[in-house]
């Protein structure tokens, strides 16, 4: 996958992943699991770019005896998510006009997944 595409994606995914919630590393990586899988030396800089974007806020509290840095989503954040999805839709166009088959006007189609998403 185009790294650049990928970069955009897991952005996205990690604001998802504590749209409803705050949440830490640890956790949202285990928010993701069954979606993609990212490390953790994906998820730190993911998480500082997004602050330093103003997505996200970043809060340092106590939790047994240890500091945790939890993650909250800005309104900016949540309005990149709705953007996203409007962006999904142009994608879909565009594999669709890549997975047309020369046949015709009949159509690969696209996967049930990508259209799911879009709803």
């Amino acid at each position: 996958m185009d790294v650049q595409l990928k970069r955009g994606l897991l952005d996205v995914c990690v604001l998802a992943a504590i749209r409803t919630a705050d949440s830490y590393g640890y956790q949202i990586i285990r928010d993701m699991k069954p979606y993609v899988e990212i490390s953790e030396s994906t998820l730190y800089p993911i998480l500082r770019r997004l602050e330093s974007q103003d997505l996200l806020t970043v809060r340092t509290a106590e939790h047994n005896g240890r500091l945790r840095k939890y993650y909250r989503i800005t309104q900016a954040g949540k309005e990149r998510i709705e953007e996203f999805k409007e962006e999904w839709k142009e994608i879909v166009s565009i594999y669709e006009f890549i997975a047309k088959e020369d046949k015709g006007d009949e159509e690969a189609g696209v996967p049930d997944s990508a259209v799911e998403a879009i709803v």
